[in-house]
């Protein structure tokens, strides 16, 4: 996910579009793609196969990779292209490496013609649907990449490096794995130690303790929460595992499922009124319903606001404004009261920066290959120093010295042991979750327009909607 692109009259588009003032046409334009099979006259021809080439990448096959210009950068994925080119010394020159804020308006032109790339970081605010992408068929069973040996060590599979459920949130229906996510994000409510410190306060494990602290920054003149007011579906980054911690990990399974009522219930309702007494109390920066995610983060740096909700691709997007004895941190959400159904220290975490091989490209092994050299401890190592992120590679910290967040996302992770939750609403359903109830929805609410009844109505509603919508292929928990 990481940065979005910020157009004011996109953003009027999006907010009218949740607000149901107009109608934005969905990702189903993609059904008149072409699809392509392994005869398909595009491709090219399939390499030999053997131990250094598991994947029959033909050798000097051009490659064409589009990364999301986000809050990862894109340096780590052309650092893993010149692994590639090493790897086949046929393709140097043959690699093209784009990036881009704005996934779905530079590619979806190119998948309508049947000229897809080799290799997709489908991320940001413009993140094609992906639950549309599968329904139509216009991706590659990622199946190969996994059985095939590590880069590493040829004894395990790539599936056997990856932490757990990566290879789960890339299936959709059956067996198929339509998603790499490569980048592993620990979600939740980002810190300042060092300001919090300056409050004589540590992190409130309790909500009445949140208050308190919140209270006491204010009269220092500083606020309590900030967050992207223009992008206010990063708000469940802490709101959906505090969901979880009250009413339990299958209130959000419910939410996911489009479950009738499932926005109705109480533990919904607790945190809903929880984060809008934020607003009510004045806790919350001034200005925020109009800052982008850069502007917000800037503020927070600033020492403006004490908490943000956000994932753990912050500390790289946010270095350049970040002080030096910030000292980073995040932590799950509060709990509410003794009657949580879960412990303090569960919080959201899962795969992130969600990469596809479309169905049409020309050299899909190409774009499988890239990856599995993503996931080698070399490229792994060289992610994690660059953008203070944990990869899906189950291990590559060995021997690094993490920066501050990047360790306490690790810490919270221990802490957390099994009490991760896992949202699949923004892979499902990525009109839903960004435009009807980020935006239509909690964005109102934490702005003061909407009451928690009446965004609960209108989340139920959204829900309902996209329920009943024969259009909308429909995924469950099983």
């Amino acid at each position: 996910m990481g940065s979005t692109s910020d157009v004011g009259r996109r953003d009027l588009i999006k907010r009218s579009a949740a607000l149901g003032l107009i109608t934005v046409p969905a990702m189903s334009a993609l059904s008149a793609c072409a699809s392509g099979g392994d005869d398909d006259p595009k491709k090219v021809d399939k390499g030999k196969k053997s131990a250094k080439n598991p994947l029959a990448v033909n050798e000097s096959a051009a490659l064409d990779v589009v990364i999301f210009d986000g809050g990862f950068g894109q340096q780590y994925a052309k650092d893993a292209e010149a692994e590639y080119a090493k790897a086949f010394p046929k393709t140097k020159g043959k690699v093209k490496h784009a990036a881009t804020q704005k996934i779905q308006t530079v590619l979806q032109p190119r998948f309508n013609g049947g000229t897809p790339p080799d290799l997709v970081d489908n991320s940001g605010a413009e993140q094609m649907d992906m639950g549309t992408l599968v329904a139509k068929n216009q991706l590659t069973d990622l199946t190969p990449l996994l059985d095939a040996p590590s880069l590493d060590d040829p004894n395990k599979t790539v599936r056997e490096t990856l932490r757990p459920g990566v290879v789960e949130m890339g299936q959709f229906d059956g067996k198929p794995v339509w998603i790499l996510y490569y980048a592993y994000t620990v979600y939740g409510v980002w810190y300042s130690k060092s300001n919090l410190a300056k409050l004589d306060a540590e992190y409130p494990e309790t909500w009445d303790d949140m208050l308190k602290v919140c209270e006491k920054a204010k009269k220092k003149g500083i606020a309590g929460w900030t967050y992207p007011g223009k992008f206010p579906y990063y708000l469940p980054f802490s709101l959906y595992p505090f969901i979880a911690k009250i009413g339990g990990r299958e209130v959000l399974d419910s939410i996911d499922n489009l479950e009738a009522n499932a926005w109705k219930h109480p533990a919904v309702k607790a945190a809903f009124e929880a984060y809008y007494e934020l607003y009510k109390k004045g806790y919350i920066l001034r200005g925020t319903p109009g800052l982008t995610h850069i502007e917000s983060q800037t503020a927070w740096n600033q020492g403006k606001a004490l908490f943000i909700p956000n994932g753990s691709w912050v500390e790289n997007e946010a270095k350049k404004t970040t002080p030096k004895d910030f000292q980073m941190a995040v932590a799950a959400p509060s709990s509410l009261d003794k009657s949580d159904k879960m412990p303090f220290g569960t919080l959201w975490a899962s795969g992130g920066e969600p990469f596809i091989v479309p169905k049409s490209a020309k050299n899909p092994e190409g774009g499988m290959e890239l990856l599995r050299i993503m996931l080698g401890e070399k490229s792994t190592k060289n992610f994690i120093k660059q953008v203070s992120s944990l990869s899906s590679l189950n291990g590559g910290t060995e021997g690094l010295s993490l920066p501050p967040g990047l360790a306490s996302a690790q810490e919270a992770l221990t802490k957390a042991g099994k009490n991760v939750v896992n949202p699949r609403l923004q892979d499902w359903y990525v009109t839903l979750e960004k435009q009807q109830i980020g935006v239509g929805a909690l964005g109102e609410m934490m702005a003061g327009r909407m009451t928690p009844a009446e965004a609960i109505k209108k989340c139920q509603k959204f829900a309902d909607d996209t329920a009943k919508d024969d259009a909308v292929k429909k995924y469950k928990h099983v």
